[in-house]
């Protein structure tokens, strides 16, 4: 905006920045970030940390707080800067709303998943007694500043671990969306979701595939920012896979343990005759192409049900199941059957 340009091109005050890195992502780029801020003569403090779920807890929290408090910034025109994956992204929001009960702050996605998951919305938090984001809140970011070549440096796997939050938006929300994962997954896979024409246009893949992503998710997110309606169709792949993610860790990654819920869950869907078993086999299909599991051993018939009883607990006494009732379309169902749940399961591990 002109009149904070000014105000800071004219104060005497040096301008200051406080960065949480991923200690990985800041091996590859820390050196240029740090460039940038020298060559703006910006005061800054960068605390390079593990960001894993293993390590996604209220000490790692305390712990930026009080860098934070030894640094010195001012409450509202100092946003902390948040750069790398999305458990990078949750930590920083929640240490953030705590410091001076809100203090200011951007993310920056650096992995797929959080490019197009942990960067939109408002939620925060930490995993506690062994539960995945028990602690946390609703303290949304002043910006999300997204840039795709960060994701032309991560593993194979961690973007497919990303498509699975894709293909998730895609089976609730977007036949196209689906459809252009089906077609061009191994294609975003192979070149890394980079705009290969040199610049992005709409007739890009990995541009189209984010755009539509993001907008979804959006669509969804922003009526209901705080969560105050508890029928979401966000919640499709994450029924049972808060559970087996946090019991089986470090196997799988958090897009993996989702997309495995959702495979489930088609099963489910499939069971109570609301998708054909031609869109069924379409659906899997598409998750192997995206190199994505549709089984794990770790989820058991006793895990499913535990799962489904802490479900039970947060979603107001309503299972609140997402499920597809075609390809690109879903429906929120509280009348699922242990019986159809178990034909479900039964028939889901057999295949």
């Amino acid at each position: 905006e002109p009149q904070q340009l000014e105000l800071t091109t004219t104060s005497k005050r040096k301008l200051r920045r406080f960065i949480v890195i991923d200690e990985v992502v800041d091996k590859l780029y820390g050196s240029k970030i740090r460039e940038y801020f020298e060559e703006n003569n910006v005061q800054h403090k960068i605390l390079a940390l593990p960001t894993t779920e293993e390590t996604k807890s209220m000490d790692v929290v305390l712990n930026i707080l009080q860098e934070v408090q030894d640094f010195s910034i001012d409450r509202r025109t100092e946003p902390i800067i948040a750069i790398g994956g999305g458990v990078c992204l949750d930590i920083v929001g929640l240490a953030a709303s705590l410091y001076r009960r809100r203090t200011p702050y951007i993310r920056v996605p650096t992995t797929l998943l959080s490019y197009v998951d942990a960067s939109v919305g408002a939620k925060n938090g930490v995993n506690f007694l062994q539960c995945k984001n028990k602690l946390g809140g609703y303290t949304p970011p002043i910006a999300s500043f997204l840039d795709r070549s960060f994701i032309q440096s991560i593993p194979r796997r961690h973007i497919s671990n990303g498509l699975g939050e894709i293909l998730k938006m895609a089976l609730m929300k977007h036949k196209g969306l689906f459809d252009l994962l089906k077609n061009r997954g191994k294609y975003l896979l192979d070149t890394k979701f980079q705009s290969c024409s040199g610049f992005a246009d709409h007739g890009d893949a990995a541009l189209q595939t984010t755009r539509i992503a993001i907008e979804t998710m959006l669509e969804e997110l922003a009526p209901n920012l705080w969560e105050d309606d508890l029928d979401r169709l966000v919640d499709f792949g994450h029924v049972i896979s808060p559970e087996l993610e946090m019991r089986v860790l470090p196997s799988l990654m958090h897009g993996e343990a989702v997309n495995v819920d959702m495979a489930f869950m088609t099963y489910v869907a499939h069971v109570r005759g609301l998708i054909s078993a031609e869109e069924k086999e379409q659906i899997l299909q598409c998750m192997r192409g995206l190199e994505l599991p549709v089984w794990h051993s770790g989820c058991s018939w006793a895990l499913i049900k535990t799962a489904l009883k802490e479900r039970l607990k947060h979603s107001g006494g309503q299972p609140r199941m997402p499920l597809p009732t075609s390809l690109g379309m879903a429906d929120i169902f509280n009348d699922t059957s242990e019986e159809t749940l178990e034909r479900a399961y039964k028939l889901w591990v057999r295949e």
